[in-house]
C-alpha cells in the first residue's frame, strides 16, 4: 500500500481545519504562495486549544531587521538586512544565508498575533484565536409557554 505525504499542503496556514487547507492549497497551486522558496525554514505548531506558534530560523537577523505585519487574514513576515561589507575577507564557503526574505501566512478568521520574540536566531511568533463575544455560541433558555401566557394575561387585566 502506498502512503502519501500531505504535509506540504498544510504549510503557511494557521488555524484552518485540514479540509480547508487542502482546498486552499489546491486552488493556489503547488507553491502555496511561497514562490517556490523554502527560505527561511519554519515550523508551525499548535501549542494549545486556541494557540499557535510559528518558529522561523532567521540566523544573522536582528529585531530591527525583521518586520511583521498582519492585515486581515494575512501575516507578512519580512526580513531585510543591510549588506555587510567584509573588506579583506575572502570566503572559501558561504553557507549562512543573509539574503532578504518575505513570507506570507494565511490565517483563519479571528487568529491574531499576540507576540513575537527573537532569540538565538529563532523568531517565535505567538498566535491566538480570539473569537468576539458576538460570534460565540450562546445558550438560550426555554420556558414553558403556559406560564408565560398566564403572566401576560394577568398584566393586561
Amino acid at each position: 500500500m502506498r502512503t502519501y505525504d500531505f504535509s506540504p499542503l498544510f504549510r503557511s496556514t494557521v488555524g484552518f481545519d485540514r479540509v480547508s487547507r487542502l482546498l486552499d492549497a489546491a486552488l493556489q497551486g503547488a507553491d502555496n504562495g511561497q514562490n517556490g522558496q523554502g527560505y527561511p525554514p519554519y515550523n508551525i505548531a499548535k501549542v494549545g486549544e486556541d494557540q499557535y506558534r510559528i518558529t522561523m530560523a532567521v540566523a544573522g537577523f536582528t529585531e530591527a531587521d525583521v518586520e511583521l505585519v498582519q492585515q486581515e487574514n494575512t501575516l507578512l513576515v519580512r526580513g531585510r538586512r543591510a549588506e555587510s561589507e567584509d573588506e579583506g575577507v575572502s570566503y572559501l564557503h558561504r553557507g549562512i544565508a543573509s539574503r532578504s526574505f518575505e513570507h506570507r501566512f494565511q490565517l483563519a478568521d479571528h487568529i491574531q498575533v499576540s507576540g513575537a520574540s527573537l532569540e538565538n536566531g529563532l523568531l517565535d511568533i505567538q498566535l491566538v484565536r480570539e473569537v468576539p463575544e458576538a460570534k460565540k455560541p450562546r445558550v438560550i433558555s426555554v420556558r414553558r409557554a403556559d406560564a408565560e401566557t398566564n403572566a401576560q394575561i394577568s398584566h393586561a387585566a
